[in-house]
């Protein structure tokens, strides 16, 4: 086969995860299916943001740093305009962000609850709707992601207004394929399960805090238990799924929410 790979522009928002785990997982195998790539972080994670543009950039792409909080619509609406100032025209969006909590249901406190929505919620809602306006505009359709998690589908103890967020992603992503799909732009979510990632190395402390297990046991607890496969995913297990989804393959469908989780969620 000879010629140049098709040059897709694609612009990651993650908060605060873009730069690490299945964040930067998913820039670089996006980088390496031929996409240049705008990378976004939140300020404290700026040196970890510029490391992975030498890296796509090392891979051929072009690729530039922004600093954004998604939960922020304004910032967000800056990322899309730098993105498309530097790299052209916006086609893919994967809205990454995402935090995590471990509290018991009745201590929560407002600001839990408030936090938790602004990042994983409102975030999402920031980075689809400011980049469909965008497809909408170029009037060449799209694909628009979002991270969700196997708790969009069940949740975990502990973990309650998190799960409710990923659910709100799931009700969000069906919502914006329904209205998108007359504007040739797709929306879809993955969903991760256990993967060994720092949130899940924080949810692992602060649940042994709660349950008096050892750090690193209830992850074990939970890989022989409950992940068919037998063992706990790693960030490539999520990159791969969001490859497919990018690419031309999934053109077909919208509106999923795709569970990479071994073998835990069946839906």
């Amino acid at each position: 086969m000879s010629g140049s790979p098709q040059i897709r522009k694609y612009t990651t928002s993650g908060f605060p995860s873009t730069t690490m785990g299945a964040g930067k997982a998913i820039a670089l195998r996006l980088a390496n299916d031929g996409y240049d790539v705008c990378i976004n972080d939140v300020e404290a994670n700026k040196s970890g943001a510029d490391e992975v543009v030498k890296e796509i950039q090392g891979l051929g792409r072009k690729s530039f740093a922004y600093t954004a909080d998604v939960s922020n619509l304004s910032e967000v609406q800056g990322l899309v305009k730098a993105s498309v100032s530097e790299l052209g025209p916006l086609n893919t969006m994967v809205a990454n962000a995402g935090i995590a909590q471990v509290k018991a249901l009745l201590d929560l406190t407002e600001q839990d609850l408030k936090r938790m929505f602004e990042v994983n919620v409102f975030g999402v809602y920031n980075c689809y709707s400011t980049a469909a306006k965008q497809m909408i505009s170029q009037g060449n359709g799209g694909k628009i992601l979002g991270a969700a998690s196997i708790v969009a589908f069940k949740p975990f103890a502990l973990l309650s207004h998190y799960s409710a967020s990923k659910w709100a992603v799931r009700g969000l992503t069906q919502a914006f394929a329904m209205e998108m799909a007359e504007h040739k732009i797709t929306v879809n979510a993955y969903a991760p399960g256990i993967v060994g990632t720092a949130m899940w190395d924080l949810i692992d402390e602060k649940l042994g805090e709660k349950t008096g297990a050892k750090k690193g046991d209830t992850i074990k607890k939970y890989t022989d238990e409950l992940i068919a496969l037998g063992r706990t995913s790693v960030p490539e297990d999520v990159s791969s799924t969001v490859s497919f989804l990018c690419s031309k393959d999934s053109d077909y469908m919208t509106g999923q929410t795709i569970v990479i989780d071994g073998g835990i969620i069946f839906t």
